[in-house]
């Protein structure tokens, strides 16, 4: 007998709590019954669509209560919502959308014109039957979200299979395209099982969505939050004064940020302590906490519950957790990524597969029933990742005594800057193209706001000449904002070469991190 589908949960949320307002959206406020009532439109909506079961619908969007029904009602067996970065360039989203088989894409205001720029900048046949605009504009849409709604009767859909596909979330690829990542339904609520064990979910509880909902660190507040009868608020996009308004104005209670979003909100003009008053937990990852802001925070709050969560993607978000209670001890253990979840198992192998002891450093490899099913439409990748049954997470760290997850490195060089993942091949796949490029290396170093930026090391062919303007405005071209270096080295000698002829990045890294603590939580 099946347990692990989103009804056994949403639907007696939404009996139990009819009346209560459980969603906070700007001037709206709507109750659970009224909640129930929209997702379940939404599904005979999504049907009337052609989208069945199995069928990919696209989100870009920025947060909203509309981006919350599109969740559930995949989560309720109607389609398979693939939430789409923001920051994607349109080379990449065109990529995604096609890659994913999506032919309904719901937009925003913000972001109708950027899709649609991006479909129509390739020269083969656009795949998207519908584009469905949230909210009003004079943006490109053939359909609106509200009147998609109004036009149809609320059903339930039948409870999906445990196994069937809830969720295709696409991460950054270190071959320098995106990879689709499968999730199923049973993956996404033993996360939520894990997340409920470690954060408390209850009617009292005020969540802000402030990290992008595209994110998989967003699931808990998407799935755990309403399904505990608690209040969701919502900010479109995170700005620190906003946010520290939000929490002021609706008493709220809990909050997931990305250190950098902590920074930004603690250096604002406008911060006093008292106005995150009300908040009773707050919990961070994605991104490397700088210690100084860490002291810092511990020390203005000696009454809050700062926990921090490690994970990523593929494990529709948590792997392992550093409690409120490690945290106030402090001592080595608060540079770690905290203890396996429940459910999770942790090991450190090395090269050819072989576990390592206690304090050795070396890949680390998990197994929990949370993980993904596969890379889409990728075998050999898939199997690469799961060789030997376990999950092979691309970074690198090690166990104490007591099973705390040390990270010292990551294993695939991938930068995190401001919560965001960036693989290094990728965007040395971008800067490579250009003629004037004869080498080139991408690391990350130590940014105060940011944990770390995108740094180009490059090496120019003979005679070749190219600023450093020149260079990140034809990488712009290529790949998202974000993933541009911010900062650019010329050098005139080749790039250091291990034995195997591979970029000895250690050594390019040295100087900006001597006596600088690069562990990742």
């Amino acid at each position: 007998m099946k347990e692990l589908v989103f009804h056994r949960l949403l639907m007696p949320a939404i009996e139990q709590h009819a009346d209560t307002v459980g969603f906070v959206d700007g001037d709206v406020r709507a109750t659970y019954s009224e909640h129930g009532d929209r997702v379940f439109r939404l599904c005979a909506a999504l049907e009337g669509l052609g989208v069945e079961s199995g069928d990919r619908f696209a989100v870009m969007a920025t947060n909203s209560r509309q981006f919350l029904e599109l969740y559930h009602a995949a989560f309720l067996g109607a389609g398979v919502i693939n939430p789409l970065n923001l920051r994607l360039a349109g080379a990449e989203l065109d990529y995604i959308v096609r890659d994913s088989g999506a032919e309904v894409v719901f937009v925003d205001l913000m972001f109708a014109q950027h899709f649609a720029n991006a479909m129509a900048s390739s020269d083969e046949p656009n795949p998207v039957r519908h584009v469905v605009l949230i909210g009003e504009g004079d943006v490109p849409h053939d359909l609106a979200y509200e009147e998609l709604l109004a036009s149809a009767e609320p059903v339930v859909p039948d409870e999906p299979e445990e196994d069937e596909a809830a969720i295709l979330m696409y991460t950054g690829g270190t071959t320098g395209q995106p990879k689709g990542v499968l999730l199923t339904h049973r993956a996404e609520m033993l996360n939520l099982y894990h997340i409920g064990m470690v954060i408390p979910f209850d009617p009292e509880s005020v969540y802000l969505h402030q990290t992008p909902m595209f994110h998989a660190a967003s699931m808990g507040g998407i799935m755990g939050t309403p399904s505990s009868g608690g209040t969701s608020v919502f900010m479109p996009i995170f700005d620190p004064g906003a946010a520290m308004g939000l929490i002021e104005t609706h008493g709220v209670t809990q909050t997931m940020m990305v250190p950098t979003m902590i920074a930004m909100m603690l250096g604002h003009p406008d911060f006093e302590p008292e106005r995150l008053a009300s908040l009773q937990m707050l919990t961070y990852g994605a991104s490397p906490m700088p210690s100084g802001l860490l002291d810092r925070l511990l020390s203005l709050y000696p009454d809050l519950k700062i926990t921090q969560g490690y994970g990523m993607t593929e494990s529709s978000s948590l792997l392992t957790w550093l409690d409120a209670d490690a945290h106030r001890v402090g001592g080595p253990r608060l540079r770690s990524a905290g203890r396996a979840v429940a459910g999770v198992s942790l090991s450190i192998q090395d090269e050819t597969g072989n576990v390592l002891a206690q304090g050795e450093t070396g890949e680390v490899c998990a197994k929990g029933g949370n993980f993904m099913t596969e890379y889409w439409q990728k075998p050999d990748a898939t199997a690469e990742v799961f060789e030997g049954g376990w999950y092979h997470t691309g970074d690198a760290g090690y166990l104490d005594a007591g099973g705390y997850l040390f990270l010292v490195d990551r294993v695939k060089d991938m930068i995190v800057t401001g919560g965001e993942n960036v693989y290094s091949a990728e965007v040395e796949s971008a800067i490579s193209q250009h003629d004037a490029v004869e080498q080139v290396a991408v690391i990350g170093i130590p940014h105060e706001t940011w944990g770390e930026q995108v740094h180009a090391v490059v090496v120019l062919a003979d005679d070749a000449s190219v600023t450093e303007d020149d260079l990140q405005d034809f990488a712009k071209e290529r790949i998202a904002g974000y993933k541009v270096p911010k900062s650019i080295e010329f050098r005139t000698e080749p790039l250091p070469l291990s034995g195997a002829m591979k970029v000895l990045k250690r050594e390019l890294r040295a100087p900006y991190w001597d006596g600088q603590d690069r562990a990742v939580n």
